[in-house]
């Protein structure tokens, strides 16, 4: 495929202008088609992407890489479990917690929510909470004061804001002189927050951890501490290396398995988004079967003088696999250009759109975001380039043989 002769004829006949302009027109579209479908896949998974890695940040911002707990009793010595843990070179944050999985009541109307208690001034190296809240401040959860911090849509539901009681209710129980009674507790709603996920806007709420410990009955106790890592995606690894290290018996966890369904899911729609989309490229690559089909039916006569002229059939096989080729490398670079300038592009392209023809593809109110993410990523446009271009080559290899058969005595007979 590579000898000259098969090089400078292959390439020859790629820009030669055919007496059968209709080839010439099967090329272009088969080129085109390689193109476009490449740009489409490389868009679409830009844009997959970028939803992945909003929802994950937006998942990750209030929840932790991975967390040590000790649901029996607590852990009394948590500050020191904090600092050894820090030690640990891929650590960048750690903080206590206590969480209670709760019935919150007002006025008639209750909602099931996990409520963590936390130290605000820790909370920071672990969570994006201060960035989420849209009134009041994690500064105001004072220890012993009771307050509250609800997400948006959880105080919706129960029809309170900033200033507002709300009951709680926790599966610690007391005895009293009537029977056994769940804990209840009065809370002041201190501040409001909004992340963009349901499971945390209408399910979660946070308190002081002083005030989590007492309704739990933990003393000074915390039931865990969560853990921020350098890289998120060694959260497994880091965090048993860190167990081993421990004494004592901790239950580790992270965030691969806390949400592993989800991001499994999210991971399987891609996939599949791929190979769907695949297929409009392999559909375009085989259009170079049809192309060089018709090429080797019109250059009959080319293909015997050249084997009376001492070509063998493997030469002959390697010339009309440079010109299709050449086609699908057209495609597959053009397309590869086209689809990382259009990734790159993509969310100004859509406000430009929408600002030309008044309407608003995403709903804030719907999706939490205005703007079209994109995440081009450069292991998925080589996998889609590579992937297309070995498509165009392997489309080359039945038409060129066909001409690596031709008859040279059959093909001059009515010349």
């Amino acid at each position: 495929m590579f000898h000259p002769l098969s090089l400078f004829v292959g390439l020859r006949y790629t820009r030669a202008k055919r007496r059968n302009h209709f080839i010439s027109f099967i090329s272009l579209i088969s080129m085109l088609g390689i193109m476009l479908g490449i740009v489409a896949l490389i868009v679409v998974l830009s844009v997959m992407n970028g939803f992945h890695k909003e929802i994950q940040e937006r998942i990750l911002g209030m929840t932790s890489h991975a967390t040590l707990s000790e649901p029996r009793g607590g852990i009394a010595d948590w500050e020191e479990l904090i600092d050894r843990v820090s030690s640990h070179p891929k650590v960048i944050g750690a903080a206590p917690y206590v969480e209670i999985e709760s019935m919150l009541m007002n006025a008639g109307r209750t909602s099931a929510a996990i409520l963590r208690g936390i130290l605000p001034e820790r909370e920071d190296a672990v969570s994006d909470l201060r960035g989420d809240m849209v009134a009041g401040s994690v500064d105001d959860l004072k220890a012993d004061g009771f307050g509250i911090v609800l997400g948006t849509e959880l105080a919706a539901v129960l029809g309170v804001g900033v200033g507002d009681k709300v009951t709680v209710v926790t599966p610690q129980v007391s005895a009293t002189p009537v029977g056994v009674m769940p804990r209840l507790k009065a809370f002041e709603v201190i501040g409001l927050f909004e992340v963009g996920m349901a499971d945390y806007d209408r399910g979660a709420g946070f308190m002081h951890m002083s005030d989590a410990a007492t309704l739990m009955r933990l003393g000074d106790n915390a039931e865990g501490v969560r853990l921020k890592l350098e890289d998120m995606f060694e959260a497994p690894l880091v965090a048993r290396e860190i167990a081993y290290t421990l004494d004592g018996a901790y239950r580790v966890s992270d965030w691969t398995q806390v949400h592993r369904n989800f991001f499994a899911a999210l991971r399987t729609e891609k996939r599949m988004m791929t190979i769907i989309l695949f297929l409009i490229v392999a559909v375009a690559a085989f259009n170079i079967v049809s192309t060089l089909v018709m090429v080797v039916t019109d250059k009959r006569a080319d293909i015997a003088v050249l084997r009376t002229l001492g070509a063998s059939p493997g030469r002959i096989m390697a010339i009309f696999m440079v010109q299709g080729t050449a086609i699908g490398f057209a495609g597959t670079l053009l397309g590869v250009v086209g689809g990382v300038l259009l990734g790159w592009n993509v969310e100004p392209i859509v406000a430009s759109i929408e600002q030309a023809f008044g309407v608003h593809f995403l709903d804030p109110s719907i999706y939490y975001i205005s703007a079209l993410p994109s995440d081009v990523r450069a292991a998925d446009v080589i996998r889609i380039g590579l992937g297309a271009f070995l498509m165009s080559v392997f489309a080359t290899l039945y038409p060129a043989w066909r001409a690596s058969r031709t008859d040279p005595a059959e093909a001059l007979r009515y010349e």
